[in-house]
């Protein structure tokens, strides 16, 4: 791992001056994957600024339920409140800052109790007890509410912003905000969740889910479902990338036996029905639909050199309430691709981390590598694209 006492600047690339394609262009550097001068760079200006997504709302149906997202030092309750919405309070008393939760998930009863000096809080952040603080000068309740994170749900996805002025959901996700209607992702729900920990730096996954010029030698099993040949993209540039692949006449869908499991979704277009999609939503997200599922990965960072990822297989409950369900084929698929990912993934983290890695040139099918890389370095040297 490299250390901020190396002489690496992390602004060095001119981003003006990158191809908006692959070509003539080359992977970053070693040290944007190895340092912690660049890690702790990417909390303040990528990971403290952007929508985040940390869970789906079906993971907390009732009110008081909760659970702790932990990120870059900071604890997070993520809880439903009395009137159903859904709330980010920082886990920090508003009297000397202890943690009020440390269980990972649960349910309020009442209310938000610190376990030092009995502080006590409602589900919406606002303090409704605190002995012994009556006598105290100038004391105001309403003062000290919980500090709180912009918070919202979409398509089904909780998603957080930690700035302190931040712009609209809305307006940030413009683009990409009714892409996926057709799939009604906010009605579906988890059949199976898998948590995979991964010894390589976060961007290091985004690329390689990014591209396929390595699908036919790292996923035989992948390879007569759907061809690289196929693919294209509807987002090129900016927070969000990908597009569609092509399934192949003799499958339904991209599972271990080639058919739907269950029925396809019911609102889909003929077109639809042969792709399969992948999008990656800079920096936390990428959203998989298929004919009859949507996988989804959810990104975690948790050192310079590793990262947790969430799978979740997302279906409709109508075909998840029959006995007859059995989403296994899928999953026993996306399992299989994406263990073999992740230790492409880790050999890659080995490699850049040698003193020997240089950067190299780009395949003409790796055009999102490019794309990620310059939105990337744009939002890191904060200036704007052109």
């Amino acid at each position: 791992m490299t250390t901020g006492n190396n002489a690496f600047n992390i602004y060095q690339m001119d981003t003006t001056a990158m191809p908006r394609t692959a070509m003539n262009a080359h992977t970053l550097p070693g040290e944007y994957f190895t340092s912690q001068e660049v890690y702790d760079q990417e909390t303040e200006r990528i990971f403290s600024k952007s929508w985040i997504c940390v869970g789906r709302a079906s993971s907390i149906p009732n009110s008081g339920d909760f659970f702790l997202h932990e990120m870059d030092g900071e604890s997070l309750i993520i809880i439903r409140t009395e009137s159903g919405q859904i709330n980010c309070l920082y886990n920090v008393c508003r009297h000397r800052g202890t943690r009020l939760q440390k269980e990972p998930c649960g349910q309020i009863k009442t209310r938000l109790h610190c376990p030092y000096h009995a502080w006590a809080y409602d589900t919406d952040g606002n303090l409704k007890s605190a002995p012994n603080m009556m006598g105290t000068t100038d004391f105001c309740a309403q003062d000290h509410s919980l500090q709180s994170s912009a918070c919202v749900v979409w398509q089904g996805f909780i998603l957080i912003n930690q700035q302190q002025q931040v712009a609209s959901f809305e307006h940030d996700f413009a683009s990409i905000l009714h892409r996926f209607d057709n799939w009604e992702l906010g009605r579906l729900t988890s059949a199976h969740e898998i948590t995979y920990e991964v010894q390589a730096n976060w961007k290091v996954i985004f690329q390689n889910y990014s591209e396929c010029y390595h699908c036919s030698l790292v996923h035989p099993q992948l390879r007569p479902i759907t061809s690289v040949e196929t693919a294209s993209n509807d987002f090129e540039d900016g927070h969000f990338l990908g597009g569609p692949m092509i399934l192949a006449d003799d499958y339904q869908s991209v599972t271990m036996n080639g058919e739907w499991c269950g029925s396809p979704l019911p609102n889909l277009s003929t077109e639809d029905l042969r792709r399969v999609y992948f999008y990656t939503l800079c920096p936390s997200l990428f959203i998989s639909p298929h004919p009859d599922y949507v996988l989804t990965h959810r990104i975690e960072r948790v050192e310079v050199d590793s990262t947790r990822i969430i799978c979740n297989w997302l279906f409709p409950n109508e075909v998840l309430a029959p006995d007859t369900f059995n989403p296994t084929e899928a999953i026993e698929f996306w399992d299989l691709t994406n263990r073999q990912d992740w230790q492409i993934c880790e050999l890659t983290q080995k490699g850049v981390q040698s003193r020997a890695y240089r950067p190299g040139p780009y395949s003409g099918l790796e055009s999102m590598l490019a794309a990620f890389d310059r939105h990337y370095l744009s939002v890191m040297a904060a200036i704007s694209e052109k």
